[in-house]
């Protein structure tokens, strides 16, 4: 756990995340998978590459909220159902305390730089690709 105020930074799984359909795209992902570092998230981070997120990998599907709280960076907030596909993107504001909801159950949520969903290709019901994915 990291100390109060300071950024949580979890290893970058050696195996990239994917777009189906996107063989250019490799996002070098943190996995947030604890209870403790998936409320921690991103938050106090000032700066991370436009290839890089984190990935929140839940249990089971269900409707997800996420917010920016602590948060500084404006983010792309990426709602994925179990089979990979997109649900829903929020764009998430910095220090926002606003629930930014998934339209469906979803049991993955991907957190990119503001603007690299876009840059990416990735819209609702796009595939996205890793081996946490499905699991």
């Amino acid at each position: 756990m990291p100390a109060p105020g300071e950024p949580m930074i979890l290893s970058t799984d050696p195996v990239p995340l994917t777009v189906e359909g996107r063989d250019d795209i490799a996002i070098m992902v943190e996995i947030a998978t604890t209870p403790v570092e998936t409320a921690a998230g991103l938050m106090f981070r000032k700066q991370m590459d436009n290839d890089h997120g984190m990935l929140f990998a839940f249990d089971r599907e269900s409707r997800r909220s996420f917010w920016m709280r602590n948060t500084v960076m404006p983010l792309d907030i990426i709602f994925v159902r179990a089979d990979g596909k997109v649900d829903s993107i929020r764009r998430g504001k910095p220090l926002d305390e606003t629930p930014l909801r998934s339209d469906g159950k979803v049991r993955y949520v991907l957190e990119l730089k503001a603007g690299q969903a876009d840059a990416f290709g990735i819209e609702d019901g796009v595939v996205l690709r890793h081996p946490v994915i499905g699991g």
